[in-house]
C-alpha cells in the first residue's frame, strides 16, 4: 500500500532478512496511518480535535492487533525510520508539514474491522470483494490487487532467504486428539489419563484442560519442525477451530519460533470444507503441503504430500484394530512418518534451489519436482491388479490405480511376460496363480499404499498375499503324489 505517490514508500524486498507477510502488512498499515494524518495537514499523532483523536486511538488499537506478538515489529518500524524521506511526509525548518500527495481511495486495498484502513470508510458503503486474513487481524480483508502485490513481494523474499512454504496439517498429521469421555478402558488401566497430566518437559501426551480433551503428539514432531524450519515458512491449517489450533500451535511451538499468527483454521477457509493456498501469502509455486486427506485439496493436488495417518488413540482406529496406545507402542522416531518426509522435503528443497541449473529462481516450480520424485518410486514395475477392485467399474478409474501410475507404474488389464507385479487380495485367483507360476511377485494392495507415505519401493516379502501358503502346500502335495 504505497499511500504516497511521489514519495513511495520502500520495496518490500529490501526489508531486512527474515521478515514476513504480518510484519510487511503490519508496517505498510502504519505507514498508511502517518499518511493519513500528514494529508490532514497535521504532525503525525498531533489531532486537530476531540474527535480526530478518538479516531486516531481506535485506527492505532485495530492497526495494533495486526501482527500482534511478532518480535520482528520493531525492526521493521526502524528500517522505515531510516528511509524515512521516502516515507513521511517532509518537514521545513520550523517543523510545519508541507503538503503530500496521497494515494486516494477507492479502489480500497483493505479493510479491517469493516474499516477501509487508509481512508476509514465503511466496507458496507462499498462493492468490495477480497481475501480473508482473520488468522493475522480479526475482521482484516485485503483486496485481491493488494493480495497479488504483496504475495509477490513475499515471494522475493522467500527466495532470497532459500525458503518455501510448507503447510502442516494437525490432526492424524502431526497429532492425534481424542475426547476425554471418548478414553477407552483399556486406556484408562493403563493410566493414560494421568501420564498426560506429568510436568515432564520431554512428555508427548498432554492434556487441553478447557477443551476436555487429550493430545498427543507424534514422534520426532519437535525435530521434525526446528529442521523444517531452516527450509520452508511454515503454516498450521487446520479444519478444526481456531481456539483448538492456536492451543496446539502452543504445545507444538511453546517458544513462538516456527508459526506465530500462521495459524489458519476452518473460519478462515474460503470455500466450505475446502483448503485453499489463497489465504496463504506467497505462490502456489513455492508450496508443499503436508495433510492426510486429499479430498480437501481439491484445487492443490499437485502441491500435496499425503501423510500417512497417526492413530494414536483408540478412538481414532475403532475400525482398525487396537490403538497404540492399547498396545503401548508408537511410531519410532529414527524411521516413522515425520523421519520420512522430513527426507523428502529435504530432497525437494535441494533440487529447487540447487539443481535448476539454467532456469530461474524466480521461474521455478516446486510442484513439478514434487511429481518427478514420487515417480521415481515405482519406476519399471508393470503391475496387473486381480480381484481388487469392483467388477463393474473401470480400474483405470480407482484410486489405487491411479496411485500406482503417479509413482511411476505402469497398470495393465492383464498378464504378459513383461508385467513385474500382481496385485491381489487372495492366492487362489487365475492371475496370481500365474505370477507364482512365472516367478513374479504376487503382493496385497497394500504395498502401494506403503510405497506412497514411504517414498521409497518397499520389500515385497513384507506384504504375502492371503492364501499363498495354502496353495504352495497344495502344489506340493500334488507333487509328490505324482511322484
Amino acid at each position: 500500500m504505497s499511500v504516497a505517490a511521489e514519495s513511495p514508500s520502500p520495496s518490500l524486498p529490501s526489508l531486512s532478512e527474515g521478515d514476513d507477510f504480518a510484519d510487511i502488512l503490519d508496517a505498510e498499515l502504519e505507514l498508511a496511518s502517518a499518511a493519513d494524518s500528514a494529508s490532514r495537514g497535521e504532525p503525525p499523532g498531533s489531532p486537530s480535535d476531540d474527535e480526530a483523536e478518538e479516531d486516531e486511538e481506535d485506527l492505532v488499537l485495530e492497526l495494533d492487533a495486526v501482527g500482534q506478538g511478532s518480535h520482528k515489529r520493531c525492526r521493521v518500524a526502524e528500517q522505515h525510520q531510516d528511509q524515512g524521506t521516502a516515507t513521511r511526509p517532509e518537514e521545513d525548518a520550523i517543523g510545519s508539514v508541507k503538503d503530500a500527495q496521497i494515494k486516494i481511495c477507492p479502489p480500497h486495498t483493505g479493510f479491517i474491522g469493516g474499516l477501509c484502513y487508509i481512508c476509514g470508510k465503511n466496507q458496507d458503503e462499498e462493492d468490495f470483494t477480497g481475501v480473508p486474513f482473520g488468522y493475522i487481524a480479526e475482521g482484516l480483508r485485503l483486496s485481491n490487487s493488494e493480495m497479488d502485490r504483496l504475495s509477490g513481494s513475499e515471494v522475493k523474499n522467500l527466495l532470497r532467504e532459500r525458503k518455501l512454504v510448507l503447510i502442516l496439517d494437525l490432526d492424524h498429521t502431526l497429532i492425534n486428539s481424542t475426547r476425554l469421555h471418548d478414553i477407552s478402558a483399556a486406556e484408562m488401566d493403563l493410566g493414560i489419563q494421568s501420564a498426560a497430566s506429568k510436568n515432564d518437559p520431554d512428555r508427548s501426551l498432554f492434556t487441553l484442560q478447557g477443551m476436555c480433551m487429550l493430545t498427543k503428539l507424534r514422534p520426532f514432531v519437535r525435530k521434525f519442525l526446528e529442521e523444517a524450519s531452516n527450509m520452508f515458512e511454515m503454516y498450521i491449517y487446520t479444519m478444526g477451530f481456531k481456539a483448538y489450533a492456536i492451543e496446539i500451535a502452543k504445545l507444538l511451538d511453546p517458544g513462538n519460533v516456527y508459526f506465530d499468527s500462521k495459524v489458519i483454521s476452518n473460519s478462515d477457509c474460503t470455500q466450505q470444507h475446502q483448503k485453499g493456498l489463497d489465504v496463504v501469502p506467497g505462490a502456489d509455486s513455492l508450496a508443499v503441503v503436508l495433510d492426510d486427506t486429499e479430498y480437501v485439496w481439491q484445487k492443490h493436488k499437485e502441491n500435496l504430500i499425503l501423510m500417512e495417518r497417526y492413530h494414536y488413540f483408540a478412538a481414532s482406529c475403532r475400525h482398525s484394530g487396537q490403538s497404540l496406545s492399547e498396545l503401548m507402542q508408537d511410531e519410532r522416531e529414527s524411521d516413522g512418518a515425520l523421519a520420512t518426509i522430513l527426507d523428502v522435503l529435504k530432497r525437494i528443497h535441494t533440487i529447487f534451489f540447487d539443481l535448476g541449473v539454467g532456469t530461474a529462481l524466480s521461474s521455478r516450480d516446486v510442484r513439478p519436482v514434487i511429481k518427478r520424485m514420487r515417480q521415481e518410486v515405482l519406476q519399471g514395475c508393470k503391475l496387473v491388479f486381480s480381484r481388487v477392485f469392483p467388477s463393474d467399474c473401470r480400474p483405470q478409474h480407482q484410486i489405487m490405480w491411479k496411485m500406482a501410475e503417479q509413482l511411476g507404474a505402469v497398470c495393465c488389464s492383464e498378464v504378459d511376460p513383461s508385467v513385474t507385479h500382481v496385485v491381489a487380495v487372495h492366492a487362489g485367483t487365475e492371475k496370481a496363480r500365474w505370477a507364482v507360476k512365472h516367478k513374479k511377485f504376487l503382493l496385497h494392495p497394500r504395498w502401494i499404499e506403503a510405497c506412497n507415505y514411504r517414498w521409497h519401493r518397499q520389500p515385497e516379502e513384507d506384504f504375502p498375499v492371503p492364501g499363498l501358503k495354502e496353495d504352495k502346500g497344495k502344489e506340493k502335495v500334488a507333487e509328490i503324489a505324482h511322484l
